[in-house]
């Protein structure tokens, strides 16, 4: 799943940031905002018209990002019922 599928206020973890061109620098700037490996992202909000930028939370920090940079980061769901269980 990719950032601009998540639906609005549910939790994920980030799983990477995807490169287009070697040393790509939006996913640089991307990581270098928070967006690493195994951080929990959230989308608050979408903006009006195309739901563009999208606001994105990750940690504490929220960011205002356009679809096409929110579409290079690549997501894991959360399955909160599944944690601590043994079977």
């Amino acid at each position: 799943m990719i950032l601009t599928e998540l639906t609005r206020r549910t939790p994920a973890i980030v799983d990477c940031v995807e490169e287009l061109a070697p040393n790509d620098p939006i996913a640089r700037r991307l990581r270098e905002l928070g967006f690493v490996a195994g951080e929990e992202v959230v989308v608050v909000a979408g903006g009006p018209l195309g739901a563009e930028p999208l606001l994105v939370q990750v940690g504490f920090t929220r960011f205002a990002l356009r679809r096409a940079e929110a579409a290079r980061v690549r997501l894991r769901t959360m399955h909160p019922g599944n944690a601590g269980a043994s079977a």
